[in-house]
């Protein structure tokens, strides 16, 4: 009996893994600055600690958010690891989504560039706030952070992308 139910919820972790794969890859390219390599390496463990307490994650009212959560600790917990900033490129793929080959490529690549130079924190905030559409307290228990902590970043965020994007977005936009 209990072997039918470990391999119920090795199927309960194999279908949200293969359905939330995608996501958390595009977030973590953004959490990266466009470092493909990078994503998927965060995203691997990210699913491997899921895994490991798939049991008591499954029983989660929002185990998406309980993914995402991990993704970004992994995420910062990297960046404080890391002993070099360098990188082994500075030249983004022409597309992160293959779903996204339309006319806005140039506007993402310069959005992916522009989040690259923001520190790993910033970034992170701007993710989360922005891309995945979290509330402040949400950011915040994702970053182990206060939610002021939370609001001061992610103005000072949004300020720095303001400055480095300048009036280059002008071009992007539609008339």
């Amino acid at each position: 009996m209990r072997q039918v139910g470990a391999a119920e919820h090795a199927g309960e972790y194999q279908e949200f893994a293969s359905a939330r794969v995608g996501h958390l890859y595009r977030s973590a390219c953004l959490l990266t600055g466009g470092d493909t390599h990078l994503a998927e390496d965060l995203v691997q463990e990210t699913l491997g600690r899921l895994y490991v307490h798939w049991g008591r994650v499954s029983r989660v009212g929002n185990p998406a958010g309980y993914a995402q959560t991990v993704l970004t600790r992994t995420f910062l917990t990297h960046q404080r690891r890391r002993s070099s900033k360098e990188r082994a490129t500075d030249v983004f793929p022409d597309v992160l989504d293959t779903r996204a080959a339309d006319a806005d490529t140039p506007l993402r690549l310069t959005l992916i560039e522009a989040l690259g130079r923001l520190p790993a924190k910033d970034r992170a905030v701007v993710v989360l706030r922005y891309w995945e559409d979290r509330s402040i307290e949400e950011t915040a228990d994702a970053m182990n952070a206060s939610s002021a902590a939370v609001r001061t970043r992610c103005v000072r965020a949004l300020a720095r992308l303001r400055v480095l994007l300048g009036e280059s977005l002008g071009e992007y936009v539609a008339p």
